[in-house]
């Protein structure tokens, strides 16, 4: 296949008012912007850089319904700090002492004056509360993720209050004594997002399927070439593992993943830090059962979610392509991409690619394009003729027209006979052969040596008696290695030998 594959696979997503109502119910989102409605335009008073009050807080937090939760105070600070980060809430200062008549003498750093409540300043509704009731869903899609990117940095920073509880205890900390890597962190978050995006896009993964957490640590941790990895390798997946439960918890709320956390009998403290009980050697190494492997966490990203990261790669650019790209490209795109998407995206690629063009027009592009004798042409025919199946018999005249061309006529003969149509003319020996390399060269450019290529081998030689008499002289440019997988494929010592030996004679045929 061609290099020049995208580097990622495509998704697909919904559209833009989907992801905008699946943003708008997202928890965070929602509570946020109900906190910017509760303030309104009169504001409330709050402390400094907008916090909120004691008694604020516990007024936000019932009115969210989260007086009852034990965390109910923490997730009200949150969705309150998200509708300031993401305009939803403006915040002004109380005015310094003298800082009524000549601005200029000013200080710029200078402390808001207190208020006789404590406050230093007010909160009140911003301009993108609007936003949420009156503008676009690519408005609210943006809105979204710059809110998102705040929260993304938050989760991949230290925890705040384990640095506060240690400065009250009288220590000197600075970067070095954290043993904290901001970029270092902020990439291990990134990578576990991009597993998780490549795992969707190939259809891996999804609510139904989720990913557990074991595993998409190990995918971070364990070199792909460790068969059993160490005691030491384990000991920083379980340390990724707790990372990655206080990073999805934080990001659960914004709607982008579907976490399961870790089971918390499995979690003890050791030194003041979170650790997994058990040893994950088993969930690691082996294939437990999925009730079991559950306990220690299960993700997935949400169509939101994939959105987001997407966003994020092109943002990066990375190539990142979605199902409907290639609506508008011509058939020479569109074959070149297919072989290396997933079943199904192909599938819908394909049909948003038809449904713009009549039938007619559809088959002579893409036959059209399907010629070619070069390394990527096999592949290009197979998704011509993929695409085509989905054609009904409108496209019959069209696909007539290529009988009598040497690369075309029996893909064409092919459609012809699966549509029912009448006088299709019997193909010719070469016509057959050729056809038959061609395809064979397209399966092992797309799959390699498997189990179906292997069945579809032993059938072909099986069904023709001199098979490899006649398979060396076609004049296919892939003749010769498409012989030789076969020798690889065919179970039978004699008939590989066979085919080992044909393959020979094509290259020498030169």
């Amino acid at each position: 296949m061609s290099g020049d594959r995208p580097t990622m696979p495509p998704v697909r997503l919904p559209s833009d008012a989907e992801l905008a109502r699946d943003a708008l119910s997202a928890p965070l989102l929602a509570r946020a912007a109900k906190l910017a409605r509760w303030a309104g335009e009169e504001g409330i008073p709050v402390g400094v850089g907008g916090e909120l009050l004691v008694e604020q807080l516990r007024a936000a937090t019932e009115l969210l319904g989260l007086a009852g939760d034990e965390d109910g105070d923490a997730y009200a600070m949150d969705a309150w700090q998200h509708a300031l980060d993401t305009g939803l809430v403006d915040f002004e200062e109380n005015e310094g002492e003298g800082a009524e008549g000549d601005a200029e003498g000013a200080e710029g750093d200078e402390e808001p004056e207190a208020g006789e409540d404590g406050s230093r300043g007010t909160a009140v509704a911003g301009e993108e509360l609007a936003t949420l009731t009156s503008g676009s869903p690519a408005d609210v899609l943006e809105l979204f993720l710059g809110g998102f990117e705040s929260v993304l940095a938050d989760a991949a920073a230290p925890d705040l209050g384990d640095i506060a509880d240690r400065i009250a205890e009288g220590e000197d900390l600075d970067l070095d004594s954290l043993d904290w890597d901001p970029e270092g962190e902020a990439d291990f978050l990134d990578g576990v997002l991009g597993n998780l995006y490549l795992l969707t896009a190939l259809e891996q993964s999804d609510a139904q399927h989720p990913v557990p957490l074991p595993a998409l640590a190990a995918s971070m941790i364990v070199p792909d070439d460790m068969d059993e990895p160490t005691d030491d390798i384990l000991e920083e997946v379980s340390d990724a593992m707790m990372r990655l439960d206080d990073q999805f918890r934080l990001l659960a709320p914004t709607g982008i993943i579907e976490y399961r956390p870790v089971d918390e009998s499995l979690i003890e403290e050791v030194d003041g830090e979170g650790h997994i009980r058990e040893s994950v050697d088993g969930v690691v190494s082996d294939a437990p059962e999925e009730e079991d492997v559950s306990r220690y966490g299960m993700v997935s990203l949400t169509p939101l979610g994939v959105f987001a990261v997407r966003d994020r790669m092109v943002q990066a650019g990375i190539d990142a392509p979605a199902v409907g790209d290639l609506a508008d490209k011509g058939a020479d795109a569109l074959l070149a991409a297919l072989p290396g998407h997933p079943e199904t995206a192909a599938r819908a690629e394909a049909e948003l690619w038809l449904a713009r063009r009549t039938p007619a027009d559809a088959a002579r592009e893409l036959l059209a394009a399907g010629r070619g004798d070069d390394a990527d042409a096999p592949s290009r025919r197979l998704a011509c003729q993929q695409t085509l199946s989905l054609l009904g018999a409108d496209a019959g005249p069209a696909v007539r027209e290529v009988l009598d061309d040497r690369e075309l006529g029996g893909l064409a003969r092919v459609w012809l006979a699966e549509h029912g149509a009448a006088d299709v003319p019997e193909p010719g020996e070469d016509m057959v052969f050729w056809l038959t390399i061609d395809t064979i060269a397209a399966q092992l450019a797309a799959s390699g040596d498997t189990d179906e290529l292997r069945g579809l081998v032993e059938s072909l030689v099986g069904q023709h008696g001199g098979f490899f008499d006649a398979a060396w002289r076609v004049d296919h440019p892939a003749t010769a290695e498409v012989l030789e997988a076969m020798g690889r494929l065919h179970p039978e010592k004699k008939i590989a030998k066979e085919a080992r030996k044909a393959a020979f004679k094509a290259r020498s045929r030169g």
